[in-house]
């Protein structure tokens, strides 16, 4: 309902004006078109200024709070990665909660121990190098601890994946894949 129809059936009651004539009616519908822009603008802001509900300016201007912007390109994800970082705290050395707050970089990335000192980053999901590595690299080196070494896992096709997932040589020369193409293979994961 506009805010000019919610005015005329808010003084309908009263009886004492004629909703229907020019003067009457024309001022209400001025009236409620104006309330409707001024409601369409707080409804917009109120959406924009929650990181659970933004969707366009919102999320740019959280972002810009930040020294480095998540990699994600989707408004959820970048929302997702915005939270992580939010949530990153001076107690946040632990895996679990390094686990936590990796995220921030834009994209899922997963952290494992490998030894005193050093932690091994993956990215489930992603066959390669992530698209944008460098700048994953800088915001993940930033996220984690500083007196931690860190080495990247990424996942490339296995031959023993390959002989699995295909009958014949002629199977993979149907595709028409390049090699980098075949080694991120993961249409049959």
């Amino acid at each position: 309902m506009s805010h000019g129809q919610y005015l005329r059936e808010l003084l309908r009651p009263l009886g004492v004006y004629d909703l229907d004539a020019p003067f009457n009616g024309g001022e209400l519908d001025a009236q409620g078109a104006a309330l409707d822009g001024a409601m369409a603008a707080l409804e917009e802001v109120q959406r924009e200024s929650s990181l659970v509900t933004a969707e366009d300016w919102g999320l740019e201007r959280i972002a810009r709070l930040f020294v480095r912007r998540p990699v994600a390109r989707e408004p959820r994800q970048l929302a997702a990665a915005l939270a992580a970082l939010l949530r990153i705290g001076g107690d946040s050395f632990t895996l679990a909660a390094l686990n936590d707050t990796i995220s921030g970089c834009g994209i899922p990335a997963v952290v494992e121990e490998t030894g005193v000192g050093e932690v091994s980053v993956s990215f489930p999901g992603v066959a390669g190098e992530p698209e944008g590595f460098e700048e994953l690299k800088v915001i993940i080196e930033d996220i984690l601890p500083t007196h931690l070494g860190v080495t990247y896992d990424f996942w490339y096709l296995t031959w023993a994946e390959l002989e699995a997932w295909f009958a014949s040589w002629q199977a993979i020369e149907e595709l028409d894949l390049t090699w980098d193409g075949l080694e991120t293979c993961v249409e049959y994961l």
